[in-house]
């Protein structure tokens, strides 16, 4: 039975001095102040938070099924895509390796839980792993991150709108195209997000993918287009939305700083995140929101996430950002005032078009 360690322990190592000289702690402190067992996974626990999920998505297309009502599928939409979305977290747990220590187990259950939402396990797992690897870092981070003045001007007015206007329904897009200035996409082996040792894991995902498509082109052939509307389409674009909604909220604020070149490191980048609240919404969507110490502790399942954020916040003090904004006024400020950054600056902050100088 093989059992993961690399992932557990690559970024649980102490910052060096001149890693942590411009912060009064250090990495190696706010792992010590941390109950161990929040690192420790549980495979039962884990699977249970799986089939919890699993349960109610099926429940919801009976009661839909049932009821058949125009008035009804709005409802369902909403509340299935909003499942689609904790499965979705379910997978995310996968791909950290934090579901189970047991490598296999992360990648079984990681297809289970993101096939069928149409994520590629593998090729989204690789490309989140370069994304907190790189967290604030203008040059490396992978996503969610800004582009330069420059770079925005230059911009054509398409790109503009698909960038900014559009950012609730970015994520399919994303997948097949990452963000500006980076080539490559989570479907092909060669992409430059991915080493040659990992091409059989991303044909996998990538085949997983292909017969999922393959399966809702025989139901829909089947049943109809206004089936796919009714069962598959309406949940998927509310879970899209959720994913691009909290995702983009973790990493993009005016107050948020970003860091170029020597000024970067794991730990200043980690601390750039925010904690949200969503409501009556966080224990369905296993508390998502409490993302400080998850980018500190990549690899710290979801259901220690809360306990451990406790341990670690009379350490950071003013170093912990949260926001306790509702998440509707927090989406607009960041919509309408992050665009770019500066182009010259080692720490530099999100300006929009209006108020660049």
């Amino acid at each position: 039975m093989q059992v993961n360690t690399y992932e557990f322990t690559e970024n649980l190592k102490p910052e060096t001095a001149s890693e942590s000289a411009d912060l009064p702690f250090t990495l190696a402190q706010l792992k010590a102040a941390i109950p161990s067992d929040c690192f420790e996974p549980s495979t039962w626990r884990s699977l249970s938070y799986f089939f919890l999920d699993i349960g109610a998505i099926a429940g919801l297309y009976a009661i839909a099924h049932t009821v058949d009502s125009w008035f009804f599928w709005p409802i369902f939409w909403l509340a299935q895509g909003t499942l689609f979305w904790a499965l979705f977290v379910v997978g995310h747990d996968c791909g950290h390796r934090s579901f189970s220590r047991h490598l296999w187990v992360n990648d079984l259950f990681g297809h289970l839980a993101h096939t069928p939402i149409l994520v590629p396990f593998h090729g989204w797992r690789i490309s989140h792993r370069t994304h907190h690897k790189n967290t604030g870092s203008l040059e490396n981070d992978e996503s969610w991150y800004p582009i330069s003045e420059s770079q925005y001007q230059q911009m054509s007015w398409l790109e503009k709108f698909a960038r900014f206007q559009m950012v609730p329904f970015l994520y399919p897009l994303y997948l097949f195209k990452r963000s500006p200035g980076k080539k490559g996409s989570h479907f092909n082996p060669s992409s430059p997000l991915f080493r040659p040792s990992e091409k059989g894991q991303i044909l996998t995902s990538t085949v997983c993918w292909i017969a999922m498509v393959g399966l809702l082109a025989v139901l829909t052939y089947q049943w109809g287009w206004l089936w796919l509307l009714k069962y598959y389409l309406g949940p998927y674009v509310v879970f899209v939305v959720w994913l691009d909604l909290v995702t983009f909220l973790h990493h993009t604020d005016p107050e948020i700083p970003w860091y170029r070149s020597d000024e970067w490191t794991f730990l200043k980048g980690a601390l750039s995140s925010i904690d949200r609240s969503y409501g009556f919404i966080d224990p369905i969507h296993h508390n998502i929101g409490t993302h400080v110490a998850h980018h500190i502790f990549l690899s710290m399942p979801h259901y220690h996430l809360k306990r451990a954020t406790e341990a670690i916040k009379p350490i950071l003090g003013d170093y912990y950002r949260h926001s306790d904004e509702s998440i509707l006024k927090a989406f607009w400020k960041s919509y309408r005032r992050c665009y770019f950054v500066p182009d010259t600056g080692k720490v530099v902050y999100y300006q929009a078009p209006n108020t660049a100088k």
